[in-house]
C-alpha cells in the first residue's frame, strides 16, 4: 500500500508541475519551486477539511474515526493528491484537523456545529462570522407521516414491482468497487427499495459535492416563487450595475443556466490540475478565499447566453444574491435555507459548510443524507410543490430541466445535469439529476414517476455503473400494472 501511495503522490505532483509550467510561474521564485509549494498547500488544505467534516459532521451521526476518514475518504483517492509526508492531527476537544509538512505550514479546518467545517485562512484560528444553531422546524421523522416524515415512508409491495428483480438490482448496484454507500429508490412517491453500506444509515449526511449547485437553484426559486426577481431580470450584483461593467448584461437566466459567460478558468474537476494555482474554479475548495467576492469579481468573458460553460463562478455568484436578499429583508443568512426550503419538505440532515467569511461553498461543501436527497427529488417531480405547499414558482421542474444556451449535447439545463441528448442511453431521455463529483446523483425520471438517489466515493468509471443500475431498477418497474 505505502509503495502504491507513493507511486500515485509522485504521479499525481508530476502532472500538476507540468502543467503548471505550460502555465507558466508567477512571481520571483523558480516556477517549479513555487508551484511545488502552492501544490502541496492546497493538498493540504483539502486533506484538513475533509479530515474535519469526515470525523465531526459525518460522524456525528456515523462513528467513523479519523484513520478511518483519512484511509477511506482520502487516501484512497489520487485527486486529493495526499502525500506521503503530511503529518496531521484531529482534536477532539476543539474540534479541529490540521494537516502540515516540513515545508507545507499547517491548514486547519474548525467544525462550528450546525455550520459544519470551515477551512481556515492562512494563520488564523477562528472565523470571520458568528456560528449560530439551525433548529430543525419539525417535529421528529417517526413522528410524522411521509413525505415530511418517515411514518408510512416504505412501500416494498407496491403494485407493479418486481420485488426479486428490484432487490437483485439494489443488491448487485451496492456489491461493486464504486463505494455506493447509499441507494434508494421513490416510486409513486414512496420509498419502494434502498440499500447502505455497513454503518451509513438513510440519515447519514453525505458530502454531496456539485449536487449543491442544484440547491442553490432551488434557493433562488424560493425567492422568485416570493416575487423578488425574475429570470430575465439583470443579476443584481452592485458592482456589475455600475455604468461600463460589461457584467450588467448577465441575467438570471445566464447564471442559472451556466452562461453567464464569465471568464473563470476550470482546469477540471478532478485530479492533480485541479490543485494548481490558476484553476479558479477549485480554488473555493482548498484557498479559504471569500468565494463569493471571488467568484462574481471574474471578469467578463464572452457574451452571455451563448455558450454552456462549467463554472464555479455562476452557482456561488447566484449563492452571494441569495445572502443579500435575505439579509436586505432583515432575515439570517444561516438559518435561510432550513427555514424556507429544508424544513417545508422534511429535510432534517442537511448541512453548508461556508468560508470563513460565512458564505455557504453551496458548489460542493454540503453534506445531505439519502432521506434529505429523496424528499429534494420529490420536490422537482412534484413541480415544486409538497404537500400543497407550493415552495418553487410553477413551471420551475420544466426550466431547470430545460437544455442550457450552448449545451451542445444536451447535457446540462438549469444547473442540473440531463439526459436530453442520450448520454446514458438506457434511461429515459426525460432524466434529470443534481450531480456530484464521484457519484453523487440525485435522479428525477418524471416518465417513470421515480426519484433515485446514491452517495459514495466513486473511484471512477462512474457513468456505465449509474446507467446499468439505474436501468436495472426501472426494468424491475411495470407501469402498466399501477
Amino acid at each position: 500500500m505505502t509503495e502504491t501511495r507513493n507511486w500515485r503522490s509522485t504521479l499525481a505532483l508530476g502532472i500538476a508541475l507540468a502543467i503548471l509550467a505550460a502555465c507558466g510561474g508567477s512571481g520571483s521564485e523558480p516556477a517549479e519551486e513555487a508551484d511545488d509549494e502552492r501544490f502541496r498547500k492546497y493538498a493540504a488544505g483539502m486533506g484538513a477539511h475533509h479530515l474535519c467534516s469526515g470525523t465531526f459532521v459525518v460522524g456525528r451521526v456515523t462513528e467513523r474515526s479519523p484513520e478511518t476518514v483519512l484511509a477511506e475518504d482520502i487516501q484512497a483517492f489520487v485527486g486529493f493528491a495526499w502525500q506521503d509526508d503530511f503529518e496531521w492531527e484531529v482534536d477532539m476537544e476543539a474540534q479541529s484537523a490540521t494537516v502540515w509538512a516540513a515545508d507545507v505550514a499547517p491548514r486547519t479546518a474548525k467544525y462550528h456545529g450546525d455550520q459544519g467545517c470551515t477551512l481556515l485562512e492562512d494563520g488564523a484560528d477562528s472565523v470571520r462570522f458568528t456560528p449560530v444553531p439551525v433548529p430543525r422546524d419539525q417535529p421528529p421523522a417517526d413522528e410524522q407521516d411521509w413525505p415530511l416524515g418517515d411514518v408510512g415512508a416504505e412501500e416494498p409491495d407496491q403494485a407493479g414491482v418486481d420485488r426479486a428483480a428490484l432487490d437483485a438490482a439494489l443488491d448487485a448496484a451496492m456489491g461493486t468497487e464504486q463505494n455506493t454507500r447509499a441507494l434508494a429508490v421513490v416510486r409513486g412517491g414512496k420509498i419502494v427499495g434502498e440499500r447502505y453500506a455497513p454503518g451509513f444509515t438513510r440519515n447519514t449526511p453525505q458530502i454531496s459535492w456539485s449536487e449543491g449547485k442544484s440547491v442553490t437553484a432551488t434557493l433562488i426559486g424560493v425567492l422568485m416563487q416570493k416575487g423578488h426577481f425574475g429570470l430575465d431580470d439583470p443579476a443584481p450584483v452592485a458592482e456589475w450595475r455600475e455604468e461600463g461593467d460589461p457584467r450588467g448584461v448577465i441575467t438570471m437566466r445566464h447564471l442559472l443556466t451556466m452562461s453567464s459567460g464569465l471568464d473563470m478558468t476550470n482546469l477540471g474537476l478532478a485530479g492533480p490540475s485541479s490543485l494548481i494555482p490558476e484553476n479558479e474554479h477549485m480554488r473555493v475548495y482548498f484557498d479559504a478565499l471569500n468565494v463569493f467576492e471571488h467568484a462574481s469579481g471574474q471578469p467578463y468573458g464572452i457574451p452571455p447566453g451563448t455558450e454552456y460553460r462549467y463554472r464555479n463562478s455562476d452557482p456561488l455568484t447566484l449563492g452571494r444574491i441569495v445572502r443579500e436578499t435575505v439579509e436586505n429583508n432583515d432575515k439570517e443568512y444561516l438559518t435561510h435555507p432550513q427555514r424556507m426550503l429544508f424544513d417545508r419538505i422534511g429535510s432534517r440532515d442537511f448541512v453548508l459548510e461556508p468560508d470563513p467569511w460565512g458564505n455557504f461553498i453551496l458548489s460542493g461543501y454540503e453534506y445531505g443524507s439519502a432521506a434529505d436527497w429523496m424528499r429534494f427529488g420529490l420536490l422537482h417531480l412534484w413541480d415544486g410543490v409538497f404537500e400543497g405547499d407550493r415552495i418553487l414558482p410553477e413551471g420551475w421542474s420544466e426550466f431547470v430541466s430545460s437544455p442550457s444556451p450552448g449545451a451542445k449535447e444536451d447535457e446540462y439545463g438549469g444547473l442540473w445535469w440531463l439526459n436530453l441528448g442520450g448520454r446514458y442511453a438506457d434511461i429515459p431521455r426525460d432524466a434529470y439529476w443534481a450531480s456530484g463529483f464521484m457519484g453523487q446523483t440525485t435522479m428525477v425520471i418524471p416518465s417513470r414517476d421515480v426519484v433515485i438517489v446514491r452517495l459514495g466515493p466513486s473511484p471512477g468509471e462512474f457513468g456505465p455503473y449509474l446507467n446499468a443500475t439505474v436501468s436495472a431498477i426501472l426494468a424491475a418497474f411495470d407501469d402498466s400494472a399501477d
